[in-house]
């Protein structure tokens, strides 16, 4: 009877542990990185290295507030980036719908921000987009955006990283189609690349977000 009762305490004892893991980082200071292969870089926040290292280009959106979005939006700020079309039958609808994770957990804190861009920008049109967010409770921290075809692919393919066909060439004409969201920090640099598709990696990316919210 001792026995079990050691084993039960020990097993209770884990669950507990476990669960007050779930929503922690796996580290306490996130890595860097700056090309498709996603190599993680371990740089103090404030090295000097940072100066020179990749960061995301200024760009010029419009989201489905009609509104123009820029990197001047995302200035101090936070934000966890994807690529999707609103006529997506396929991966898109369960990718909205972890997105919808990340807005619920940060849906009072302004330093946080969401930003998804269209990937069929002549279907997605404003009016389009703005259906979208009322269909899907988008709220105003997560920008569905839409601009000229190729400022989009070349942030997605070439800023962001977002596809995994490395050393593959990709024209204009091959369609950008991707599950990955990107963790973008305060700085414009990338700091993490999560599955859209899987509840545990976007969860783990909630528990990135707070941790980089302490640098």
């Amino acid at each position: 009877m001792k026995n079990k009762m050691i084993l039960f305490l020990s097993v209770m004892s884990w669950i507990a542990c476990k669960e007050s893991q779930k929503n922690e980082s796996r580290v306490d200071v996130l890595p860097f990185y700056n090309e498709a292969s996603f190599t993680p870089h371990w740089i103090a926040p404030k090295n000097d290295k940072l100066k020179s290292f990749h960061k995301i280009p200024d760009f010029n959106l419009t989201n489905q507030n009609g509104e123009t979005i820029s990197h001047k939006t995302f200035e101090n700020k936070i934000y966890v980036t994807d690529f999707f079309f609103t006529t997506c039958p396929g991966i898109c609808p369960k990718m909205t719908t972890n997105m919808d994770l990340v807005q619920q957990a940060f849906i009072n804190d302004d330093e946080v921000l969401l930003l998804s861009h269209s990937v069929t920008p002549t279907i997605d049109s404003v009016a389009q987009l703005k259906k979208y967010a009322l269909d899907k409770n988008i709220l105003k921290n997560w920008h569905l955006v839409t601009a000229d075809k190729k400022e989009i692919y070349d942030l997605g393919r070439n800023a962001y990283f977002v596809e995994e066909n490395l050393g593959e060439p990709k024209s204009l004409d091959d369609f950008l189609h991707t599950e990955n969201f990107i963790l973008i920090d305060k700085n414009k640099h990338i700091r993490g690349i999560y599955n859209g598709l899987n509840k545990i990696s976007v969860l783990q990316l909630i528990a990135d977000i707070k941790t980089l919210k302490k640098e």
